[in-house]
């Protein structure tokens, strides 16, 4: 395209016009991409041919440890012997059907609560007097004829989603503050917020998660106890809260400097601006980074095993240790918890594209 036709496209407003090409030369155009092409589609042909005999055609579907032994393929009856107690852990058998319970009523109301137009103090009032106290109230037991199940039992899913759900949704609101914070004019605030979150920010969660569990009671007056899964939950939150501040305070140093005089000009306060005016245009510029940090915290809350908390991957991971079926299935507990993730990340990426095309801040 010649200097003249971008010139005119520019002026008219025209786009311009856009190079014809077939899709195999992009492929094979050059001897070089086409033996890049053929290496690569050789490779993927290849393993997938190889995945697709262990997953599919000398797998063994149904049978005994001893079927499994024979088979060359993927041993399937190992998931379906060991599924509960990946899902749920150390809870109890009989009761399991509280945390099934619990895990449908949480994915429901999530969903619902993923539609935009819904989205008020009427929602965020439902979850915090209605959904939260049943979906607690399911897991711990002791009201209603409930049989109580302490925290020690608790393991699997359940554990995976709430240490991610309630850890992420509380560090969220505290990582606005504490971005705000570190943009103050005070110079206290401005310095205990930015020694707080680089502090945090400097040592990883493994570290916190071990002095919370660890360090923290020996601070505790004697006789006084919390709860190991509070705890965690706890250290959590705010090593999020350090990450979502620097996230926050990305967003809002993208705001026009003329959104404040403008504010300033129609004589709002300082909170009135800031929640009616910049935060909303901050948080909508940087919902890729935080979805991805919501990616990332629930997939490492597998990290609490360190402190004696079975979340998914570990009850996965004991699975495979059943004398019964060790050696034996070696791979399927990984490739059914990879499955698992991958499908819950692969969820939030795809609303997190939703929610950039609701409020327009892609440019395509």
């Amino acid at each position: 395209m010649t200097e003249l036709q971008l010139v005119l496209s520019a002026t008219t407003g025209d786009a311009p016009p856009r190079r014809s090409s077939r899709w195999w030369q992009d492929f094979f155009g050059t001897p070089g991409n086409a033996l890049i092409t053929i290496l690569c589609s050789a490779a993927v042909i290849g393993l997938g041919w190889l995945a697709t005999r262990w997953l599919l055609i000398d797998a063994t579907f149904a049978g005994t440890p001893e079927d499994c032994k024979v088979g060359s393929g993927a041993c399937w009856p190992f998931l379906s012997a060991k599924l509960r107690y990946m899902a749920f852990g150390f809870y109890p058998f009989e009761e399991q059907w509280r945390p099934f319970l619990a895990l449908i009523v949480f994915i429901g109301a999530a969903v619902i609560s993923m539609v935009p137009q819904l989205w008020s103090r009427n929602l965020l009032l439902v979850w915090m007097v209605v959904i939260l106290p049943v979906l607690y109230g399911l897991m711990a037991g002791g009201v209603l004829g409930l049989p109580a199940v302490p925290t020690t039992q608790w393991g699997g899913l359940p554990l995976s989603f709430m240490l991610g759900f309630v850890g992420l949704s509380l560090a969220l609101p505290l990582g606005v503050l504490l971005a705000l914070s570190r943009a103050s004019d005070l110079p206290v605030i401005r310095v205990l917020a930015t020694s707080f979150i680089e502090i945090v920010r400097g040592v990883p969660l493994i570290s916190i998660l071990f002095m919370a569990t660890v360090m923290l009671p020996l601070f505790m007056p004697d006789g006084v106890t919390v709860d190991k899964l509070l705890r965690a939950q706890i250290a959590i939150i705010i090593f999020a809260a350090a990450y979502i501040a620097e996230i926050v305070r990305g967003g809002l140093q993208d705001v026009p400097r003329g959104q404040l005089e403008a504010s300033a000009s129609l004589g709002m306060g300082y909170w009135l601006t800031m929640f009616k005016i910049v935060l909303p245009q901050a948080i909508k510029k940087v919902i890729p980074p935080l979805v991805a940090l919501f990616i990332s915290f629930f997939q490492d809350t597998t990290l609490v095993t360190i402190v004696g908390l079975l979340d998914f991957l570990d009850t996965v991971r004991s699975a495979m240790r059943d004398p019964a079926w060790q050696g034996i299935a070696v791979l399927e507990g990984y490739v059914f918890a990879a499955a698992v993730y991958f499908i819950f990340s692969a969820l939030m990426g795809t609303y997190s594209r939703f929610l950039e095309r609701y409020f327009r801040t892609t440019h395509d």
